[in-house]
């Protein structure tokens, strides 16, 4: 398998990461590989032997022009500051320009230890492997900015966590790996020559026209803040809770990164939390927005004598910036949700509507995805599939009529809104139950659970009869509470 590496990010100043090389594994075994990503990639597998790929996707074997580096980076996690953090068990192999002419990090995840593991082993359990792979491709067909999943392999080998776990390496694919925490890590030194290479360089592979700007720093500022509200509006549309949104896992791509312990809501309620390790509820549901809104604020810290000398006038420029990004997140939520209602364009009335629907939702807690998924039944002439999401299935009637009557003033056909709320609300998500039944079957060997959910969630906005069980939501016993990291 040959791979048209041109690995830009090696040429950076070697302050930025390490050279390291993968540390084999025994007896890897491939799980999953994803042609048709290899094939964006530019990578022809021809008629690929599962062995060959295996050896490569371990670590194994590296595959020609690869330039194995482990990056350095800051962070703050749950509001403190790291300053040293970095890759501590991943392994960037390289960059590839794919058929579609945009360039792309491939990345091995769980392939040894680095100079940033902090005296851990630089491996991952299987568990984290195959929730990313399902959950971040899954993501990627729900229409979400994500990294994305090129292979997972088996690594034949066990680590050890609170007990001995079968190992995984997990293949990611990215626009870029570079973080918030990238450029906290060179202002924590004040390293001011570097951290103007990386964010000539980050333009350069982002945001180039940001580059032709008056203020170019303030320009990639403006582009981050854009693609930062975009993207957590898409999560709050879906009911996604990323778990562990520190700086170190905040993309200045605009990409979903890190699905660590990442989880779906089931029946809504705007707190819900399940990362284990977040006690305060920090990264619960509903902070998602501002604390989005806080990491980019500590993007603005770096970035500060860059836009201008003058401090005073760097921070009001930065702060202008800052207060956009509440503008872009409404706004793009507003149109999200309206969308998910049936209706065209998003304005204050239809945001209204479907907080007076969140709200019903959480008093009566009825499941996120399928109850938005149902308008379209109650438009159809069956609201019955609605009603039955409510624990009073009387609740949510006096709410159908006002929405009925606000489709009806707009003059919204009901077959166009029963359209648009089928092509916004999915049918099939990784429901958090479904994914601990693929991790319990892939630790003992079985791994026909993982591809049958992976193929599911290819066709996240399709009813097929197959996919029935991943439309259910889970019952009292099936609930999952608390979701890990796997670090």
């Amino acid at each position: 398998m040959q791979f048209a590496f041109d690995n830009t990010y090696a040429r950076l100043p070697r302050e930025l990461f390490a050279h390291v090389e993968p540390t084999p594994v025994d007896d890897p075994q491939l799980i999953a590989f994803n042609s048709e990503l290899a094939d964006l990639l530019g990578v022809d597998a021809g008629d690929y032997d599962p062995a060959d790929i295996a050896q490569l996707f371990a670590g194994n074997r590296l595959p020609q022009g690869a330039e194995p580096i482990a990056m350095a980076y800051s962070g703050h996690q749950f509001g403190g500051f790291s300053p040293v953090l970095g890759d501590g068990r991943a392994i960037l192999l390289g960059e590839v320009v794919g058929r579609d002419g945009v360039r792309r990090d491939i990345q091995l995840k769980g392939s040894g230890p680095t100079p940033f593991s902090r005296r851990g082993d630089g491996r991952s359990a299987l568990g984290p492997v195959l929730r990313e792979y399902l959950v971040s491709e899954a993501m990627h067909a729900l229409g979400v900015p994500t990294t994305r999943a090129l292979a997972a392999v088996w690594s034949g080998e066990s680590v050890f966590r609170e007990t001995p776990l079968p190992g995984g390496v997990f293949v990611r694919v990215a626009r870029s790996h570079i973080r918030v925490g990238t450029f906290q890590y060179l202002r924590a030194r004040d390293d001011l020559d570097n951290l103007r290479q990386l964010l000539d360089y980050s333009m350069q592979r982002l945001d180039p026209q940001a580059a032709d700007a008056d203020n170019p720093a303030l320009a990639f500022f403006a582009g981050v803040i854009s693609r930062q509200a975009q993207l957590v509006a898409a999560w709050m549309s879906l009911g996604f809770i990323h778990g562990v949104m520190n700086t170190d896992n905040t993309s200045i791509s605009g990409e979903t990164i890190d699905y660590g312990p990442c989880a779906f809501l089931d029946a809504y309620d705007p707190a819900k939390k399940f990362s284990s390790i977040d006690h305060g509820g920090r990264y619960a549901f509903h902070n998602q927005p501002p604390i989005a809104q806080w990491n980019l604020a500590r993007l603005a810290d770096t970035l500060l004598p860059l836009i201008d000398e003058d401090q005073d006038k760097a921070i009001a420029a930065a702060k202008r910036e800052l207060e956009a990004y509440a503008r872009q997140i409404e706004a793009a939520m507003i149109e999200r949700f309206a969308a998910k209602l049936g209706i065209a364009a998003g304005d204050d009335a239809s945001w209204s509507l479907a907080e007076s629907l969140l709200q019903l939702m959480h008093r009566e807690r009825a499941d996120f995805t399928r109850t938005f998924r149902h308008l379209a039944n109650a438009l159809d002439g069956d609201d019955a599939p609605l009603r039955s999401e409510f624990a009073d299935p009387r609740a949510p009637l006096e709410w159908l009529d006002e929405w009925r009557a606000d489709l009806a003033r707009r003059g919204i056909a009901t077959k166009d809104a029963s359209r648009r709320i089928r092509g916004a609300n999915p049918a099939v998500i990784p429901r958090n139950h479904r994914i601990e039944e693929v991790i319990n079957a892939g630790i003992e060997g079985d791994f026909a659970p993982f591809h049958r959910m992976h193929q599911a969630l290819q066709t996240p906005y399709e009813e097929r009869a197959e996919d029935g069980i991943y439309r259910l939501a889970p019952r009292p016993e099936e609930e999952v509470q608390a979701t890990f990291c796997g670090t």
